[in-house]
């Protein structure tokens, strides 16, 4: 996985990944010095604007076809302790700054009607967010993600205990803060142990640089402990269970829009396994996959479960969060090309989705509080654009043809079949419950006889909402219809991930081709790279209208140790 990187200036002339982080960061500065707070208000919004062109910019200017690292920027490292300024995207993070761009954009857009005291601080907290979370999602550099990680508990926390809406927001925030001090101490020593190795591999200085990481061997034993340092850490943050448990506090307590869009709709937690478990330790990712497959499946099938019986829409929608992180961990673990493409697209699409919901759930609580069925009931008499703005997010979370869930859902499936057919029985578990218990809600909560103690409060999509809703509805049928752009950004990358993959070890692949019982052929370096290069031109000739994978026999890559060689699906 030996990558170039291609700088910025190379590409735009101009160091757009430090704008994108500094920004932010500039507006905020700002915003202290601004005291009238509808000067604040515009501040912020269009600096939020400027933010997401330059996003939407990015994406556009990607170049597609290439693995290579892209818009890089960097300053080198400090001597001795091997901390530097890198910076830069690819297929595998260029997708999620637009995304945060964007709710950030939409969050300060409401604003002015969820926040009813400190509006100019409560901008503050919202921007400072967005810069550690594309701090985060730009490093290339170990130590200055794990940085960004752990500075967006600052902003979070005066979020969630300022503008938090329950009486234990206090406690709620604490919560978050413990656990996800504990998941960062973890993470950090995973990767001072990469550093350390890296040092003693090449002889020199300790390097946190991703770039170099990726050149170094990390001996088989360290590799699992590393990785689970890691995956604790990254876990938390997902959350997966059974480290879940902070999250429906948050969600209850803290703002129903704001950080809890946040939350629900930027994916850090499985992002840091795509960026730095799976590339970095690739040996430990296919030995414990069975590990990883097992808590996707209990994941997704414990937070439907427990989604099923909710009443508060908040609640409900905390639970689903772990169920689809479940989903997400399932299909990136089946190290195959389509269940990766289909973990990194169900964590764009449950990112725009589950916004999308809580901002409903914004909605609603803004005209009758907490958003429970106690309290619904035939709003669709009411409300009736507030209805199908819920539906439809709620159907694309479901997975409806056309919708952005369809073609995540049907890569995470076939991903997770080629692997085993039980996982592909419990991400498909995952997808009846989904509906199982949007659907309930949605019958008892919009349909039926009106609430006659909320009817008269509960009115329809003001223009800002009706702007949110429309942004996220295009957002929605966009990438459902057209989601080949999307897929040529992150695939080049992601065929590199599944190549070194099959490079990481025949002892990894030997022992789970033991724990699976079923037998498949080994492959090694030259021959694997080989066979990719084929499956690579086979589905260029189907993408380009040449041919259909059902029409001819080809024989395929499997998940090492783990799938036969058989016809893709």
């Amino acid at each position: 996985m030996a990558l170039n990187e291609i700088t910025a200036i190379e590409q735009v002339g101009f160091p757009i990944l430090t704008i994108l982080i500094f920004l932010p960061v500039a507006l905020l500065v700002a915003l202290v010095f601004i005291r009238d707070e509808r000067l604040a208000y515009r501040v912020g919004l269009g600096g939020a604007t400027v933010e997401l062109a330059l996003a939407f910019f990015l994406a556009y200017a990607f170049r597609t076809g290439t693995s290579d690292m892209q818009f890089v920027e960097s300053l080198g490292s400090i001597p001795g302790i091997g901390v530097g300024y890198h910076l830069g995207v690819d297929g595998v993070s260029v997708l999620f700054v637009p995304v945060t761009a964007l709710l950030t954009a939409l969050v300060i857009l409401y604003a002015e009607y969820s926040v009813r005291s400190d509006a100019r601080h409560y901008l503050i907290a919202t921007l400072g967010l967005e810069a550690t979370m594309m701090g985060a999602f730009l490093s290339l550099d170990l130590l200055m993600f794990w940085a960004f990680f752990v500075l967006e508990l600052i902003p979070a926390y005066f979020l969630i205990t300022r503008w938090g809406t329950g009486e234990r927001r206090r406690e709620a925030a604490l919560s978050y803060i413990h656990f996800m001090l504990t998941g960062s101490a973890l993470m950090l020593v995973g990767f001072v142990l990469l550093a350390v190795n890296a040092s003693f591999a090449g002889g020199g200085g300790l390097t946190f640089d991703f770039m170099e990481l990726l050149g170094v061997s990390v001996p088989a034993s360290m590799q699992t402990i590393i990785f689970f340092f890691l995956f604790i850490g990254f876990a938390v943050k997902a959350p997966i269970f059974p480290l879940h448990t902070w999250m429906p506090k948050v969600l209850e307590e803290g703002p129903i829009v704001g950080m809890s869009v946040f939350l629900v709709g930027i994916k850090l937690g499985t992002y840091g396994m795509l960026r730095f478990m799976i590339p970095l330790l690739p040996e430990a990712s296919v030995r414990w996959l069975w590990v990883m497959a097992i808590l996707g499946a209990v994941s997704i099938v414990y937070g439907a479960m427990i989604a099923l019986i909710q009443t508060n829409l908040r609640r409900l929608l905390a639970f689903a969060s772990v169920s689809h992180m479940g989903v997400v961990l399932l299909s990136m673990f089946t190290l195959n090309i389509y269940g990766l493409e289909g973990g990194l697209l169900q964590m764009i699409n449950f990112g725009i989705a589950g916004a999308g919901l809580f901002f409903v759930a914004g909605f609603i609580s803004s005209r009758i509080g907490p958003p429970d069925l106690s309290s619904l009931g035939g709003v669709a008499s009411t409300a009736p654009w507030l209805t199908v703005a819920f539906l439809v997010i709620a159907l694309a979370t479901i997975g409806l043809p056309g919708t952005n869930g369809f073609n995540g859902e049907h890569l995470v499936l076939i991903g997770a079949f080629e692997v085993h057919w039980l996982l592909a029985l419990a991400a498909g578990t995952g997808i009846v419950l989904t509906a199982a218990y949007f659907l309930w809600f949605f019958q008892r909560g919009f349909l039926g006889e009106v609430n006659e103690r909320t009817a008269s409060k509960m009115k329809d999509l003001r223009s800002r909402e009706m702007i949110i809703a429309l942004v996220l509805g295009a957002m929605i049928f966009w990438i459902g219809l057209a989601t080949t752009p999307f897929v040529q950004r992150m695939r080049p990358s992601l065929e590199a991930l599944e190549a070194r993959s099959l490079r990481s070890g025949e002892s990894g692949a030997a022992s789970l081709r033991d724990a699976s019982g079923v037998g498949s052929r080994e492959i090694h370096g030259g021959e694997a790279f080989a066979e990719i290069a084929a499956v690579r031109v086979h589905r260029e000739f189907v993408e380009r209208g040449g041919g259909s994978e059902r029409a001819e026999k080809v024989e395929t890559i499997p998940t090492p140790g783990i799938s036969d060689w058989k016809e893709r699906p």
